[in-house]
């Protein structure tokens, strides 16, 4: 049901653009605290969704028991987020004696209408993962040793949710309230602003005369799009639906052109300097400075899109693809655009400074519309504001919905001590083996984001996976950043391959076949984060620049054979004897140790001469 069809379109439209003023005025002000910024926020964000996401999805006018529904519902929240709001809790009493009747019937009660909220704008997965986990607080008791707790009364679970701020309300939420929606907000001003639209038109002047032209320009714009829009979904669809068709009219297959974007748009998350809000969070979990997050991301993210990039050059000259015959010129590009690269440039620079991110994301979007007034051609009006508050509020609901719910996840973990023996029981079943316990990590962030936005899925994951990968010997920081990338596998993976299938959706084709092109072509969310696990690809404290330098070769040298390798062509198409001994090359590289790296290195290096010297140089321009 679009906007425009919504019963309540008037109240939702009001309402949204009230959130994204409330937030942006919290932002820059600070003048309320977590227990109050908190609970005004997700009661704000579940009466929305229960205005935009209605009860009532079939086509048609919804009956009138829906809409009373939906009143009903939307007014339970804003009471139960005024009771919230108002309890003291300071007084002692409820330590002593337990929450009175009244207060544990409003906390039971937001319980339900969060899940219910979270169903409608999330999916049911992530309401199966909160109540599993709210089972498991009071049931334990009942379970067997090795996962069993003492059980806690419904009382004291809704108390350390709800009347805390460890729970429901902690720091996920905390993430989601402030930062996150701050730049879903930037995003969105970006979008309306048509700054979007100039960083695709800027992408396709710098990358579209090149071989598959179109393509390596959607995995730039991608790129770029997806650090700031916070889910590769959405980017997906955007910078898809004016950059598949351009892929398809050059040649590429329909399957092909939905795995390119879907797979660019899904790196974005992992792209500085935003990298779609997950740097925030990781600088919160490992307590590291915002800027060494994003230090440390670069050559990891240029070394993903680096393999993207290959795999779609090798799919243009299999197909024997050129460039755009008249693409945009780059100076002209830029002199029509070029002022919005300074509201990107202003947020960068602050955020190194180590000013407030939310701020920061305030500064951001106020940029985005003064830097849009300075030009005629781009000049906003207040309606195009306005909608720009609306569509970044709306856009900002599953994320905060998701991080509420993981909170409870979260919370349920710190009370119950589940946390630890899930430590134990992963280093036990891995044998000590790093490599095993990395698998088995890799398979929970595939199951679990199977049905939990990424930044639900990485919360989840660290907080149960993160001190099992610092028993088996990695820093903390590095565990949290093998997490993060992992945990963006099941947005193009099968069977559940959301982006993908978006992609899918934008191109016309088989959703699956455009999930396998989208896992090969977003190889590198295994091979990057495996070395970081057995090299230096991390400059993290006590790391030689040189052992860094000889990670980022060794890692380059195992994208390019495994690329070759699995697309079965180089300058040429490769033999089946070439492909063997590119994989064996890769397995070399794999292993932690130096002589064998090296020698895998020299592998490939003899086989792509051996392979070049029989198919030929390619001399045109690539």
């Amino acid at each position: 049901m679009t906007t425009e069809k919504l019963p309540w379109r008037h109240i939702l439209f009001a309402l949204a653009i009230g959130l994204s003023l409330f937030q942006l005025w919290q932002s820059t002000s600070g003048m309320l605290s977590a227990t109050l910024a908190r609970p005004i926020h997700l009661a704000w964000v579940i009466v929305l969704t229960f205005l935009a996401k209605p009860s009532w999805t079939r086509e048609g006018a919804a009956p009138r028991w829906c809409l009373w529904l939906d009143a009903a519902l939307a007014l339970a929240a804003l009471y139960c987020g005024w009771v919230i709001v108002g309890f003291d809790y300071r007084g002692v009493d409820h330590i002593l004696y337990g929450l009175g009747t009244h207060d544990l019937i409003v906390g039971l009660v937001f319980v339900v209408l969060l899940f219910e909220a979270t169903r409608r704008a999330v999916g049911w997965v992530m309401v199966a993962v909160g109540l599993v986990f709210l089972l498991y607080a009071a049931l334990g008791h009942l379970l067997p040793e090795v996962v069993a707790n003492r059980g806690f009364s419904v009382e004291r679970i809704l108390r350390f949710q709800i009347f805390t701020g460890a729970g429901l309300f902690g720091t996920p939420l905390g993430i989601a309230a402030g930062t996150v929606f701050i730049f879903v907000l930037f995003g969105a001003f970006l979008e309306v602003t048509g700054a979007g639209r100039f960083f695709i038109d800027l992408a396709f002047a710098a990358a579209g005369r090149f071989r598959g032209g179109p393509a390596k320009a959607s995995v730039i714009a991608s790129a770029a799009m997806g650090s700031i829009s916070g889910s590769a979904i959405a980017n997906t669809v955007t910078t898809g639906a004016l950059t598949i068709p351009m892929m398809k009219k050059l040649g590429y297959r329909s399957e092909q052109a939905g795995g390119i974007e879907a797979a660019a748009s899904t790196g974005g998350q992992i792209m500085p300097p935003i990298m779609g809000a997950g740097a925030f969070i990781m600088a919160d979990f490992t307590n590291t400075p915002y800027r060494e997050i994003v230090g440390l991301s670069i050559a990891p993210a240029i070394l993903y899109f680096g393999c993207t990039l290959l795999f779609v050059h090798l799919m243009a000259l299999k197909l024997g693809l050129r460039g755009m015959s008249n693409p945009p010129a780059v100076r002209r590009t830029l002199s029509e655009g070029v002022h919005f690269l300074l509201p990107l440039g202003l947020v960068v620079a602050l955020l190194l400074l180590n000013y407030s991110p939310p701020l920061v994301g305030a500064v951001g979007c106020l940029a985005v519309v003064v830097t849009g007034m300075a030009r005629k051609r781009t000049r906003v009006g207040w309606r195009t504001i306005l909608e720009g508050l609306r569509a970044g509020a709306v856009m900002a609901l599953p994320i905060s919905l998701a991080c509420a719910t993981a909170g409870i996840v979260v919370g349920v973990i710190g009370q119950t001590g589940i946390g630890l023996q899930f430590t134990e029981s992963v280093v036990q079943a891995a044998g000590g083996l790093l490599w095993l316990a990395l698998i088995f990590i890799a398979i929970a962030a595939l199951v679990l984001g199977m049905g939990l936005p990424v930044t639900a899925a990485y919360i989840v994951i660290s907080v149960m996976a993160a001190p099992a990968l610092e028993g088996l010997g990695l820093s903390l920081l590095v565990a949290h950043m093998i997490i993060f990338w992992l945990s963006q596998t099941s947005n193009v993976t099968p069977p559940i391959a959301l982006a993908a299938f978006a992609g899918a959706g934008v191109a016309g084709s088989a959703p699956m076949r455009t999930a396998t092109q989208a896992v090969k072509l977003s190889l590198g969310f295994f091979i990057v984060p495996a070395m970081m696990a057995y090299s230096a690809l991390i400059l993290v404290d006590g790391t030689s620049v040189t052992a860094f330098v000889f990670a980022i070769g060794c890692t380059l040298a195992l994208i390019a054979v495994l690329a070759f390798a699995i697309e079965g062509f180089a300058l040429s198409a490769c033999s089946v004897g070439e492909r063997a001994l590119f994989v064996l090359a890769g397995a070399l590289i794999l292993v932690p140790h130096g002589p064998a790296r090296i020698g895998g290195v020299l592998l490939g290096a003899v086989v792509f001469a051996l392979h070049t010297r029989r198919g030929g140089a390619v001399r045109e321009k690539v």
